[in-house]
């Protein structure tokens, strides 16, 4: 008898195993169509794809489980332009993303709307604002598959969740330095820089200096995003803007995971503020 029941268990985990895996592989796909129905939407629209990153992919390759999440991050230079000469911080936010995610079991779409920047960076140019939301909606209107929303702007005051440090170097200086900390680190990828500057300068708009880092840690953020999957739009990969200050040191700002966290869910957790320790740490170790 015995031996019967433990052959009955052995069959009903199995069979829960197969269930659940079934469930993450419809859930996968689901995610999987809405990315690639917002990539095809994207590239109708003109607009240059800068990146993609598969959240859910990257972090099971080194253990970790996390609801299927993906981001992409596509740009309109001639329009980056004019909403930096408004303020430059607002590359923080910059360029377009969008996140195709789990949320619970239903398919879902994120994305950052102009009235979110124009909250946290205090953007007063209302013509940039107007063609930044008709150059997303472009896309967003084209999608059939799942409904976006945009990220709420409740509780967004400026400068809200942005964490920053003063440099006593120059921007690429700064940029250098800030590179070789993160790369140094073994759990940490690298995906990339934007020159908001030179991007501007061709399109006949001057700014100040301007880099937009891009990298991640698939472990630590997996973790971080494991009941959290929403905080893949702002929060991951991580985004580090360095721009000329006044004095013509460096600024560096970025985002405060912990704080993004409870924008999304009301809540954060240890984790969050362990990696906002970590950043601070490796930045101030670079640029201080």
């Amino acid at each position: 008898m015995r031996q019967v029941w433990r052959s009955m268990m052995l069959v009903a985990t199995v069979m829960c195993v197969g269930v659940a895996a079934r469930a993450d592989d419809v859930q996968q796909a689901a995610v999987d169509q809405s990315f690639e129905a917002v990539k095809t939407a994207a590239a109708a629209a003109g607009l240059t794809e800068v990146i993609q990153i598969d959240h859910a992919r990257l972090a099971a390759a080194e253990g970790v489980t996390m609801p299927p999440a993906r981001v992409q991050l596509f740009s309109d230079p001639a329009l980056n332009a004019v909403v930096l000469a408004d303020n430059i911080r607002a590359g923080l936010d910059l360029p377009f993303r969008v996140l195709s995610f789990d949320n619970r079991g239903t398919s879902a779409l994120s994305y950052t709307s102009s009235a979110f920047l124009a909250q946290r960076h205090g953007l007063t140019t209302a013509s940039a604002l107007v063609d930044f939301d008709d150059r997303l909606n472009d896309v967003l209107s084209q999608l059939t598959v799942t409904s976006p929303q945009a990220v709420t702007t409740r509780g967004v005051e400026p400068d809200f969740a942005v964490l920053e440090i003063q440099s006593k170097y120059g921007v690429d200086v700064s940029v250098v330095r800030l590179r070789q900390a993160v790369t140094a680190q073994s759990d940490t990828i690298w995906f990339g820089d934007i020159d908001f500057q030179a991007e501007a300068a061709s399109h006949n708009v001057s700014l100040r200096p301007a880099r937009l880092l891009l990298f991640g840690g698939p472990a630590p953020g997996g973790v971080a995003m494991a009941e959290f999957p929403a905080i893949g739009l702002d929060a991951f990969c991580q985004k580090l803007l360095v721009y000329e200050g006044e004095d013509g040191n460096a600024v560096l700002i970025f985002n405060d995971i912990a704080a993004l966290a409870r924008l999304h869910y009301g809540r954060s957790i240890e984790p969050h503020d362990l990696l906002n320790q970590r950043l601070i740490a490796t930045f101030r170790g670079a640029v201080e």
